[in-house]
């Protein structure tokens, strides 16, 4: 089973980061969560209590993330996991991409960040 829903390019204005200048400035992350789920009974019923709602996922995701601030990126991508996973009985598997396109760090890129994948137990 392939079938996914995506949410791509989420931008979240947040205080996370290890250096002080990031928990008082802040700086927005790009999240792009990617859910594994068989969308063959929505696919058939038309019906969105057949499927995952993405507005919803969105909204768990945005207050995560505009939320209570983590040291670590891998810690906030674990948040969220675990908030998907736990709330979203039809998710076999979660992965969350977070990005950080201006990090205090010198150089040039488009970004720096982290990918997890989660499975719903």
């Amino acid at each position: 089973m392939n079938d996914i829903i995506f949410l791509n390019g989420m931008r979240f204005y947040g205080y996370h980061g290890v250096l002080p200048s990031e928990n008082e400035i802040g700086q927005i992350f790009i999240v792009d969560v990617t859910l594994k789920v068989d969308l063959k009974d929505a696919g058939q019923s038309d019906d969105v209590a057949d499927t995952v709602n993405y507005g919803e996922v969105f909204e768990e995701v945005k207050s995560i993330v505009e939320g209570k601030p983590s040291r670590l990126i891998e810690h906030l991508a674990e948040r969220i996991a675990k908030r998907i996973n736990s709330h979203y009985n039809r998710v076999m598997e979660t992965k969350v991409k977070i990005t950080k396109e201006s990090p205090p760090i010198p150089g040039h890129y488009d970004g720096v960040g982290i990918e997890i994948v989660r499975e719903n137990c």
